[in-house]
């Protein structure tokens, strides 16, 4: 009578196991199309965090002493490059623009260059991000659903 318990605590043991194992391993790995194209654009970055953005990968790095990230399709074709910025570092044409329109305090900015090679300045504020073309011309506010 105590064998077949110990031999179904066994299996139960090795299937649940196998289920962690699967878990753990799903959407972790980053395709290795997505790792070479990063390593083609990056050879200088050492140190590289990965996370899956609902079927991209970003990588998220300091490049020249800036945080930065790069966003890649699974087949490895890098979408865009996002660049932080000093806040005195955007267009002086945004600046005035979130002040004219009372959006309130810039907490962060960035310099966006997508895969075609356009620019896209970003500027966060409380009610979410500003977008902003190349030469500073408003485009729209992003606001992020929880």
């Amino acid at each position: 009578m105590k064998k077949p318990i110990v031999i179904m605590s066994f299996v139960l043991a090795l299937g649940a196991g196998t289920i962690t194992a699967q878990q753990m391993n799903k959407g972790g790995e980053v395709p290795v199309a997505v790792k070479n194209a990063f390593k083609k654009d990056f050879p200088q970055v050492k140190k590289v965090k990965w996370d899956d953005e609902h079927g991209t990968y970003e990588a998220e790095f300091k490049l020249n002493g800036k945080e930065t990230s790069a966003t890649y399709n699974p087949k490895g074709m890098k979408e865009e490059t996002e660049t932080s910025l000093k806040i005195s570092e955007l267009p002086k044409n945004i600046i005035s623009y979130v002040a004219a329109k009372k959006y309130g305090k810039i907490k962060e900015a960035a310099k966006i260059v997508k895969a075609d090679g356009s620019v896209v300045y970003e500027a966060e504020v409380k009610s979410g991000d500003l977008l902003f073309d190349h030469n500073g011309n408003f485009q729209k506010l992003v606001v992020e659903k929880d």
